[in-house]
Formats: C-alpha cells, structure tokens, sequence
C-alpha cells in the first residue's frame, strides 16, 4: 500500500479519490481552475441531486498538496506571504521573531445553512476586550477557511445578506468584524464553491454575478456508465485503502499538474489581440461590468498552465468562455440561466470559427480533466 493511502487509512480520514469521479467535467474543470488560480472568484455548481456535487469538492481538498501555515494559528497563516498573515503574525515576522512552521492539508469547510453572522465571521467579547483590555476575539468559519475551499450546499437557500459577506470576504481576501468601536480583521482568501438545485430556486442576478464561474451538472442518462458509477462506489465502500492504491498514481500526477501550473501561472501569456475578441464577446452579449472579461482572462490563463503551456489559444478560451459567462447574461431574477448556447453562438461570430455540433453539451467537457471514464 503507498504511503498516501496507508496514511489516509490510518487517520480514518478517507475520501473518495478525485480521478476516480466518472463524467462531470464541467464541474471538475472549474474546480480545478479555481484552485488554481482562486483570484477567478469561486464556482456556482447548479445541477440535479445525488450527482456528485460534495463527494466531487471533498476529493479536490484531499488531492491538494500540504501547505505550510504558522504553527497553533487560528487563521492557517502563511509564514511568508504578508497578505496571507494573521495582524498578530505579521507583527512577529516585523519585530524578526521565529515563527514556528508546520504543514497542514487545505481545509475544506461546509457552511451549515443554518449558520449565523457571528458563526461565519467570528465574534468579539466585548467584556473580555473592556476589562482585560484585549481584542478576544473568536474565530469563525471564514479564518477556518483561509487558503482553504468554502463550501455553500444550497446557497440559493442561504440568507442573502450572508451571501453577500461570504462573496465579499471572497473578493477582498480579508474578513473584517466590528462591535462597540472594537475592529478586527483577518485574512480570508478561500474558493468559495456553492451548489444548489435549480428547482429549489436561483440567487438573484447581482450575487449570481459575483460568482466566477458557472458550471451545470446532470444526472447520468447513459445505463453503462450509470452501472460504473454504482460498481465503483460498492468497490470503494468494501475496501477503501485497495481503492485508494488504485487511483494513487493518478491522484499523484493530477496533484503535480496543479502544484506546477500554480507555479507556471505568471508566466503564461495572452495575446492582447484575443483579449479584445473576449471582451467584444461580452460586450455582444450585453454582460453588465466587467468581471465576465476579468474572469475570462484568468480562466483561459489557469486552463494554459493546467496543459503545461505558455500561449493562450482559442480553444483554451472555447473551452472555459461559456463557464465565466453563462450566468451573466440574466437580466431579470425570473429568467433561467442560458446552457451556454447563447454564449457560444458570440464566440463563434466574434473568432471566426465554426463550433462542434454538440458544442452546447461539450463545452469544458471536451477533454478529460484526470478522471477516468
């Protein structure tokens, strides 16, 4: 048994292996953009139930790579990145004090929907803070999550206005909590993955807008490939750490793609003349602000470094234009979201180029993205 999995087996901390997931590529393509470059601004899973939503985000937390964090720090501080530092380490690492280091895996957080404001950002005791003079201030699920994955099951059940923090520490990359003229910050750069169900609802235009990509999942039609899925679930819940071998060259691999496109994304390149097309893309298709542009760039950048590649090309951003756009195009909080067809019929007339006839289903599913099918 390799190292991974016997470690895995002993914690009693197993998880279903990423590279094992059948189908959901769309799915699985954002996910894997978003972990590496988390500046594209999270991922809105809509789709049926019981398609692989959580087991999917669970399998992307255990693949990743350990981080190395500041030692007994609430807020998974980084020891060298100041903008991923806690006020309290920073100020050690100023005054040339030695921090301690450890590694840790990424954390992945499910946000229960029946969470409140204090529970997500964190609280302040304010008695403790009057008479001890101290800012006691407790952690809540936002510094859980720092360098981490968020996850939001049924966000379009959520409370609006919880919504809104989570999309705004996303964004800022820090969490800010003030009572009684006490004020407390924290860093808060995470992945924030929301799913939901459409028949349950949609989040209205303006938050939908602020997720940065939007990827649809269906249930599997196909009988063989539904059997696969059942057989590989049974052989998984039998015998866990065999399951774990099995995938653990291919786990290994994937977990290499992204550690280097991680490293590789600054150096990859887009022309400036296919940043023009993108943005006439959008400006076609009447996508209000600017994210669906910023989001586009960033996308076809990460898909780049993901294939090991230097130049952005027309396919890269084919492949991930309907995933940052789609969900932008709905003026009014009573419309459906367009499946991309839309999307892709701008792109073809702005490139000049014909699309596959099944492009409306292929899009971001054209190529596997290291699972098995």
């Amino acid at each position: 048994m390799s190292p991974t999995a016997q470690t895995s087996a002993m914690k009693g901390r197993v998880v279903f292996p990423f590279t094992a997931i059948v189908g959901q590529e769309e799915m699985k393509l954002a996910l894997i953009l978003n972990t590496i470059d988390p500046k594209i601004g999270g991922v809105m899973i809509m789709g049926d139930r019981g398609t692989g939503k959580s087991t999917t985000i669970r399998a992307l937390a255990d693949l990743l790579p350990e981080i190395a964090v500041v030692a007994n720090d609430p807020f998974n501080s980084d020891p060298q990145d100041p903008e991923l530092m806690s006020d309290g380490v920073r100020e050690q690492v100023e005054q040339g004090v030695d921090v301690e280091v450890t590694r840790a895996k990424v954390q992945m957080v499910d946000l229960p929907l029946g969470a409140t404001e204090d529970r997500v950002c964190g609280t302040i005791d304010i008695e403790k803070a009057l008479s001890e003079g101290v800012k006691a201030f407790e952690p809540g699920l936002l510094a859980k999550a720092n360098r981490g994955i968020l996850y939001v099951d049924e966000v379009n059940l959520l409370d609006d206005h919880l919504v809104d923090v989570l999309l705004d520490s996303a964004a800022s990359g820090w969490n800010t909590v003030e009572r009684e003229g006490i004020s407390i910050r924290h860093p808060a750069r995470f992945v924030l993955v929301g799913s939901g169900n459409p028949e349950e609802g949609e989040l209205r235009p303006q938050l939908l807008d602020r997720f940065g990509m939007h990827a649809e999942i269906h249930t599997v039609k196909e009988p063989a490939l539904r059997v696969q899925i059942v057989e590989q679930r049974s052989e998984f819940d039998q015998n866990p750490p065999s399951f774990l071998e099995k995938y653990h060259s291919e786990q290994e691999e994937l977990q290499k793609r992204i550690v280097k496109a991680q490293e590789n994304l600054s150096s990859v390149n887009l022309d400036y003349e296919l940043r023009v097309k993108i943005s006439e893309v959008c400006s076609e298709l009447d996508v209000d602000g600017l994210r669906g542009d910023i989001v586009t760039n960033r996308a076809a950048k990460a898909l780049t470094a993901f294939e090991g590649r230097k130049e952005v090309t027309v396919d890269d951003i084919r492949r991930v234009i309907t995933l940052c756009l789609r969900h932008r195009l709905r003026k009014d909080p009573l419309e459906s979201i367009d499946s991309g067809y839309k999307v892709e019929k701008a792109f073809a007339r702005v490139f000049g180029v014909e699309l596959p006839e099944d492009a409306n289903q292929s899009n971001g599913t054209s190529r596997k993205v290291g699972a098995r099918n």
